[in-house]
């Protein structure tokens, strides 16, 4: 059963509501401008595109908050999830879990919304269906580093995107027509939007919940699910990764993704007679590619 179902049916819950008036309490204006959609009467379907390695939080999150949205006066699922891969043999996803699709591309049902988590590089076959899929759903969604399938599938280009902290300047140099806002919780462009690492997953689905259906319903759905963050709301809610942290005394910052370093034993850089530290020869590798251009990024 799901939780929005548990708690409708639990003895009493007009009387709790009525003592815990949740969507009166959130139901503030959200400085983040909702741009309302139309969701179809029977429930918005909505599309998990995995692959192998995808990351668990980026899927579940968001998974959670649309099988548990609560719509006011609406009894029936709100939104319509399933997953979807390239073909139906199990994935090994986070950690070893192992999950089996339950459509691939050839017969998944047609989406209106479709969430990308971090996972895999896309094949070829990911890219043709994610830009199919795409002309007709009304928001495609990454999470995480899922922002960089929507990358190689091509389509960021052209619009302002976020994805994990560690992973920002990567975007921004692997990815030049791709606009990388730091300290962005998510980038909602309209068509396309973006969240930052993991938990940001949730803040952007319960931001296409108020899409969808209003804020009251996403007000009521995070309170259902005992989410106290308000970070939904405000999509430059992230600012606390917009710069590097301090390193440790002793220790020095990657370049790249801001990993702790070793700086005596760590590869290195100069230039410009300042030494750059990084944790992998990948890392090292992109920043001597182009250091002006990485410095202007990062």
């Amino acid at each position: 059963m799901k939780r929005v179902e548990l708690l409708r049916s639990a003895a009493g819950m007009a009387a709790f509501s009525a003592a815990f008036p949740a969507r009166t309490i959130a139901s503030a204006e959200s400085p983040t401008r909702i741009v309302p959609l139309s969701a179809p009467a029977g429930g918005v379907p909505v599309a998990f595109l995995l692959s192998e390695g995808a990351v668990m939080i980026d899927f579940a999150g968001p998974w959670e908050v649309f099988q548990d949205a609560d719509v006011p006066g609406r009894m029936q699922p709100a939104f319509l999830p399933y997953t979807v891969a390239e073909a139906l043999t199990p994935l090994t996803v986070s950690d070893g879990l192992r999950i089996v699709p339950h459509y691939d591309f050839a017969n998944a049902p047609q989406p209106k919304l479709v969430v990308v988590p971090a996972q895999s590089p896309p094949t070829a076959a990911t890219k043709r269906w994610l830009n199919t899929v795409a002309h007709t759903a009304d928001v495609v969604m990454s999470v995480c580093t899922g922002a960089f399938v929507l990358a190689e599938a091509g389509l960021l280009e052209g619009l302002s995107a976020t994805t994990h902290h560690s992973s920002l300047t990567r975007l921004a140099m692997e990815y030049p027509k791709v606009t990388v806002r730091r300290g962005a919780r998510f980038v909602d462009s309209g068509h396309i939007a973006t969240s930052a690492g993991l938990s940001a997953g949730i803040d952007l689905a319960l931001h296409m919940v108020a899409r969808y259906y209003g804020q009251d319903a996403a007000h009521q759905t995070a309170y259902d699910m005992e989410y106290q963050s308000d970070e939904w709301k405000r999509e430059d809610s992230n600012a606390a990764y917009r710069n590097p942290p301090a390193p440790r005394p002793g220790y020095a910052l990657c370049a790249v993704c801001w990993m702790e370093v070793d700086p005596k034993t760590a590869l290195s850089s100069v230039y410009h007679a300042k030494r750059y530290y990084f944790c992998t020869p990948d890392h090292k590798a992109l920043f001597d590619s182009a250091p002006q251009r990485f410095l202007s990024v990062s």
